[in-house]
């Protein structure tokens, strides 16, 4: 009976290998290969919770949390993360399962539900997976520029009046910026994963900085009023916003819902287009299970790890929501992206937190998809396609898989906007985490004997 530990047969529709024996000698010789190539290295905190919560803040903690509340009011808001933290919930509880059965090897949620279902189930659920994270980099990526172009940028009619301003903006300056950007972390990622796990913790130390300054500076800094000026029709308009600090009436104010145009697309906003740009603070939870290949002892690190990040993120973004909720009136939170970086005590803290939150989840997505992608090729799921990215280097870092995800990702820094592909992300999600979950709920009905977590 084949191992755990190896690999699938060819089971694609592109089979390079005819004969059975062939391949599984094959296979068997590629998944004793990789394992003594690719050294477990990582414990639960550097390969789970660090770089989970780094996902689940990202962008969207820094620049849409105003806009989440702007838009949805409180209570809908409120109503929002409850949902969608149920969600991610069932399916950390299926992943907490699926782990704890059996040996875990690189691939993620990929690697063990295939081991568990077979290649077909599994392959799908790996391909939906490796899609949304590309497009879940390509949204982190979009989100960098856009907090870069509020400091830098020339128009001064977006971001903040402050600031050194010169670089040239655009639909096509922007894809520029993002490609610049993307390469960066297509640098990083060809390294390996082991360099960046490290020096994320780094990049935790210094967004936990920035959060703990977000919610102090309520206390110290007095109320405000800005000017906020954005170009629409080809007229300036200014809008008149106000930090209150805590203050009743702004809390009433700001309990209901209130959509109106996003100034940065020009479109109408509603229940499921703000749901759509919340979610994606809430795919971060396969961060940890992604790294499956890196972690010493990927069965305990995954379901503990994972949990714990996941409160930890819950709570930070419900005390966010209720400050900004109570401090700001709507005016200011949906015209105003950086409306934490206006607030604070010092603006820098925010810059310098939302630079390393969102190249971190950049690079985190990268490295996860490229993962997914290589287990993927080793299962020979697709043949000949995706035979190049089972190449690994001498030490184990599948780096034309990387660069096969660099590319996807490419593309989807064509759309130009974060809000514009926010929706496709949180479908991307919703669909491969309905799959885990029944993918789990498959396995416990149908008593299957190789399926036994604890």
């Amino acid at each position: 009976m084949a191992c755990e530990r190896s690999p699938l047969l060819a089971h694609g529709l592109f089979s390079m290998v005819t004969d059975n024996g062939d391949s599984r000698r094959g296979s068997s010789a590629a998944g004793d290969s990789s394992s003594k190539a690719n050294p477990r290295t990582l414990n639960t905190f550097f390969g789970v919770i660090v770089p989970t919560i780094l996902s689940m803040f990202s962008i969207i903690i820094f620049l849409r949390t105003g806009f989440v509340i702007g838009h949805a009011g409180l209570l809908y808001g409120l109503l929002m993360l409850g949902v969608a933290y149920f969600i991610i919930s069932l399916t950390i509880l299926s992943i907490c399962a699926i782990s704890t059965n059996g040996a875990v090897q690189g691939g993620g949620a990929y690697f063990m539900i295939s081991r568990s279902l077979g290649p077909e189930f599994g392959g799908s659920i790996g391909l939906m997976f490796f899609l949304a994270k590309v497009c879940a980099c390509g949204v982190y990526v979009l989100g960098l520029v856009e907090a870069i172009l509020n400091i830098f940028g020339q128009d001064a009619v977006v971001g903040m009046a402050q600031g050194i301003r010169v670089l040239p903006q655009g639909y096509w300056f922007s894809v520029l910026y993002s490609s610049v950007l993307l390469l960066l972390c297509l640098v990083v990622c060809l390294v390996g994963a082991h360099i960046y796990a490290k020096a994320s913790f780094i990049t935790l130390i210094v967004v936990t900085v920035a959060v703990l300054s977000i919610l102090i500076s309520p206390l110290i800094v007095g109320p405000r009023h800005f000017n906020l000026t954005h170009m629409l029709d080809h007229n300036h308009t200014i809008i008149h916003g106000v930090y209150t600090g805590f203050n009743s009436s702004t809390l009433a104010n700001n309990l209901g819902p209130g959509y109106s145009l996003d100034y940065s697309t020009n479109k109408m906003m509603s229940f499921s287009a703000v749901f759509a740009v919340l979610f994606t603070s809430c795919t971060g939870i396969m961060a940890g299970a992604n790294m499956s290949g890196e972690l010493k002892n990927p069965s305990v690190a995954i379901p503990k790890g994972t949990i714990i990040a996941v409160l930890y993120a819950f709570v930070v973004y419900v005390l966010l929501f209720l400050l900004l909720s109570s401090t700001c009136d709507r005016l200011f939170l949906i015209n105003d992206y950086a409306v934490f970086q206006r607030i604070n005590i010092w603006p820098p803290f925010v810059i310098v937190g939302v630079y390393c939150a969102s190249l971190s989840a950049a690079m985190c997505s990268l490295i996860g998809a490229s993962r997914i992608l290589h287990a993927l090729a080793v299962d020979q799921l697709f043949g000949l396609p995706l035979a190049p990215a089972a190449i690994t280097s001498s030490s184990g870092n599948p780096w034309v898989s990387v660069l096969y995800t660099w590319v996807l990702v490419q593309c989807t820094l064509f759309a130009g906007q974060l809000n514009v592909i926010a929706e496709l992300v949180t479908v991307f999600y919703l669909l491969a985490y309905a799959a885990v979950d029944l993918a789990c709920l498959a396995l416990e009905w149908a008593s299957a004997p190789n399926f036994r977590y604890s």
